[in-house]
């Protein structure tokens, strides 16, 4: 009987510790779990002279969105050059891509893929030696764009003199698992990259979001192309820091301007987007795998079951530890219009993204180091 006063401080301990932490998250002055970063069209952007920019898509087996993406670029603005790179797609999405009503619009057939890169930055880099305008645009081939998007980000790099913006998309949240997972996808990923911070040129962070970057193409060569960063299974951010490490400045930031036709309309399906490069995100490290775990339990189950204790302090701590929980996701939900509900479930989405980064550290001692269209990249031995 005399374990149980010692288990019940020890439960009280973690709480206090939960609710510490909840609580010095909310109050951090660079606040990661709000959403002040965002990108806004302009009316002063809609029909702009983008003769100074290319758009360059990486394509493989997109028939089902590359068609809607293209349409959305044919409404940019004037004198716009796009170069679609089919990497070696077996559907029709070279064929629908050359039908695109876009005048200076270049369908290069993808060479095949070399030892050492992944597929997404070998298709860039063939079109990036086949780029002469100032600016290059790096759109995901399932990215649709509002109109004055480009000419918006290009406005914003000239302002603020930065050499690369990039925008987090709007994820689709349509199904229940969606609704449930995706919106903690990017809160996740601001935590774990705070814009902020970022955006002001920290030494420790540079975070990007790949789908929609404008980048400046003289960056691209000094940094070496796309080949400084060919076998990066996080593309976005490792893109970012050879950008900084060069000396230029970067900004991310969420939108609805750019919105993802990329469905994931069941558990299966956010498990592949999250696992193909969690434990990436860990560097591969068995120590900061289990320092994340630690973290993910104080943060996410100590709250709840020290809720439902009994003990007042205890109790109190984790209702503490629960609101903080619910009001730094908040804002998030907020601004993708989803149910505020869902943020009563963060200890099962935390729950639930803990076991997708061990599934991802799993798949990577068994050999695999991400997997993506068909393409299954090995862990070098």
């Amino acid at each position: 009987m005399s374990s149980w006063p010692a288990r019940g401080k020890s439960v009280t301990i973690l709480a206090v510790l939960s609710a510490i932490v909840w609580l010095a998250l909310l109050v951090q002055p660079w606040f990661p779990w709000l959403l002040r970063e965002r990108f806004v069209v302009d009316a002063a952007d809609v029909d702009a002279d983008l003769s100074t920019v290319t758009v360059l898509i990486p394509a493989r087996d997109e028939a089902d969105s590359i068609g809607e993406t293209l349409a959305s670029l044919s409404c940019q603005g004037q004198d716009l050059s796009v170069i679609v790179i089919d990497d070696n797609s077996t559907d029709d999405t070279a064929v629908i891509a050359r039908a695109a009503p876009i005048k200076r619009l270049t369908v290069l057939d993808g060479q095949p893929l070399p030892r050492g890169w992944t597929g997404k930055l070998w298709a860039l880099e063939q079109g990036r030696t086949r780029a002469a305008t100032e600016h290059v645009v790096l759109l995901d081939a399932d990215i649709q764009i509002v109109p004055g998007t480009i000419a918006g980000l290009l406005r914003q790099t000239r302002a603020e003199n930065r050499q690369m913006v990039s925008l987090m998309a709007r994820l689709r949240m349509v199904s229940r698992a969606e609704r449930l997972l995706i919106p903690a996808f990017i809160y996740f990923f601001k935590l774990l990259y705070p814009f902020a911070l970022s955006n002001a040129g920290s030494r420790w962070v540079a975070a990007a979001a790949g789908g929609c970057v404008l980048i400046e193409r003289s960056m691209l060569e000094r940094i070496g192309g796309f080949a400084s960063l060919a076998d990066a299974v996080i593309d976005d951010c490792t893109l970012a820091r050879r950008v900084r490490a060069a000396g230029g400045a970067t900004w991310v930031g969420v939108t609805h301007a750019a919105i993802s036709l990329r469905g994931y309309d069941d558990f299966a399906d956010i498990h592949a987007m999250v696992a193909r490069s969690a434990y990436s995100q860990l560097r591969y490290s068995p120590l900061l795998l289990a320092c994340c775990t630690l973290v993910m339990v104080l943060m996410f189950w100590v709250p709840p079951i020290a809720l439902a204790t009994g003990s007042a302090i205890t109790a109190i701590a984790g209702l503490v530890g629960v609101i903080a929980m619910v009001l730094a996701y908040l804002p998030t939900l907020v601004y993708y219009r989803q149910r505020l509900a869902w943020a009563l479930l963060m200890p099962l989405i935390g729950t639930l993204y803990l076991a997708m980064t061990w599934s991802s550290a799993v798949r990577y001692w068994r050999g695999t180091r991400t997997t993506w269209r068909g393409r299954r990249y090995q862990r070098e031995v």
